[in-house]
């Protein structure tokens, strides 16, 4: 509803309700860094209608969140900051006007919600691209819930500069690995006796102390050790990626480095 977000809790079915002054006070509370307003995302497809509604309460809800972050300017100014969230689905002349409305609020930071939610990857592509130009250069830009090493590349080639994802660890449960030449499926028998370490210019401990054959003969024992070194793995792979990226922005030297590494990446390990 207008007034906030009702849900059951996953503990013990407790129904709770959210407004956004409650969202922002709560996370103040917990110590987040980068404080999130409540937004309303809409999976795709979604018709213009539905997603200029969403949009506008979205925009309200900012100005709730913002009048409540304002009111405590030292808890807000010595750690976390509030972010304003760019919703409009894919449609530009939303997200513009989005941006616009959020950036004349005065957020410190900038999110861009309702992407990667089941829209055509090249669609994402667009309006990201798009979003990005529309908010200011100065603040930070954060893209929420991507993603694959070489959409990171990209978005970070568009000016982003903060994101988050489940596919380090989510992908890991699931026997997928991360390396510098493209996802590999540790589950497959061709890695039942490889005595290699998942990727050999990796320094985690996944690779310093085990052999893809060992974490092929976790998978497919179901053992918890498993999809744990997995995760762990790819969380470094992806901290070794933003870190690389970073030195190559600094050195001046991104946009050779990523057409570059985007290919190797798109190859594919088991290919």
């Amino acid at each position: 509803s207008e007034e906030g977000v009702e849900f059951r809790s996953h503990i013990d079915g407790a129904r709770l309700f959210f407004r956004p002054e409650d969202v922002v006070t709560l996370q103040v509370r917990l110590g987040v860094d980068v404080l999130m307003p409540l937004d309303e995302c809409l999976p795709a497809p979604v018709n213009r209608a539905d997603a200029e509604r969403a949009m506008v309460r979205t925009l309200r809800w900012a100005r709730r969140s913002r009048a409540v972050a304002l009111e405590a300017p030292a808890a807000i100014e010595d750690g976390p900051v509030l972010f304003g969230i760019v919703q409009g689905g894919v449609f530009a002349d939303l997200r513009e006007q989005c941006a616009a409305e959020l950036v004349a609020l005065g957020f410190p930071g900038y999110a861009v919600g309702g992407l990667s939610v089941g829209e055509a990857v090249e669609m994402t592509r667009d309006v990201a691209a798009a979003t990005a130009a529309a908010l200011p250069a100065s603040a930070p830009r954060y893209l929420m819930g991507v993603g694959r090493p070489e959409d990171l590349i990209r978005f970070v080639g568009m000016g982003y500069d903060l994101f988050d994802c489940v596919m380090p660890t989510r992908n890991g449960r699931n026997g997928m690995l991360f390396t510098w030449d493209g996802p590999m499926n540790i589950r497959l028998a061709r890695y039942a006796r490889d005595p290699e370490p998942v990727d050999a210019s990796c320094g985690c401990y996944a690779c310093r102390t085990f052999s893809r054959a060992y974490l092929r003969h976790l998978a497919a024992s179901r053992e918890m050790l498993g999809p744990q070194l997995n995760s762990l793995h790819n969380l470094h792979f992806y901290l070794d990626l933003m870190r690389q990226m970073r030195a190559q922005i600094a050195a001046g030297s991104f946009a050779e480095w990523a057409t570059a590494r985007i290919a190797r990446l798109e190859q594919g390990a088991d290919a």
